[in-house]
């Protein structure tokens, strides 16, 4: 396994781990009810979800560039739309209501992390996008011999993003930074999300092309 192949697992796991989304909007309700603890819960349950989705991820994406070369151009394609349509809904996003808001409190977080992990609708199709996306142009490395690795560099990345949630939850000043401005961090976070399904469709498109000719 190269570096550069390296990095960007981790980086993919990381990503994955701490874009705001319904899970880190749920730790920062809970963090604000119930303190650091209770955060630090959830997130230990909800990393049980985030494992299995990023494993399904990686599976898929390994066995598309098995597939062939075809496959795996339509998978980008395809993630590179969905993550496309995910930035510009973030950056178009308006601030929610307090009934649109995560409940905080909640009697077992762990519990609640776990089948808030494992019932999120929108956690395979994001790992798919978003490690498809940053994969991309080391396809070529992809073999089912490094899948452990793979699982286990994600979730590495998983832990380093959840461990700087952990920290941001329990600092008073950075939630209220945080949820003061969430709506900026939302819509940065969308582009972001363009650029990913950019670099994703600058991959995959020429790939397809170059089949058809």
């Amino acid at each position: 396994m190269t570096p550069s192949l390296l990095f960007a697992v981790l980086a993919s796991g990381f990503i994955y781990g701490i874009t705001p989304g319904p899970g880190v909007l749920a730790v920062f309700g809970i963090g604000a009810a119930r303190g650091r603890r209770a955060g630090a819960g959830f997130l230990c349950g909800h990393l049980l979800g985030d494992v299995v989705w990023c494993s399904t991820a990686l599976i898929a994406i390994v066995g598309a560039r098995e597939i062939g070369s075809t496959a795996f151009d339509v998978l980008g394609v395809l993630s590179g739309l969905y993550l496309f349509w995910l930035g510009l809904r973030a950056i178009r996003s308006r601030r929610s209501t307090d009934d649109d808001a995560p409940q905080g409190p909640a009697r077992q977080p762990f519990w609640h992390g776990i089948v808030f992990g494992l019932t999120n609708p929108k956690a395979y199709p994001v790992a798919v996008a978003t490690f498809t996306a940053l994969l991309s142009s080391r396809a070529e490395l992809l073999h089912w011999s490094m899948l452990p690795w793979l699982i286990v560099l994600s979730f590495v990345g998983g832990i380093a993003a959840y461990t700087i949630l952990i920290g941001i939850v329990g600092a008073r000043r950075v939630r209220t930074l945080y949820q003061r401005h969430e709506l900026a961090i939302t819509r940065i976070c969308g582009v972001m999300f363009i650029g990913f399904a950019i670099n994703a469709l600058l991959h995959a498109v020429p790939g397809l092309l170059a089949n058809k000719v």
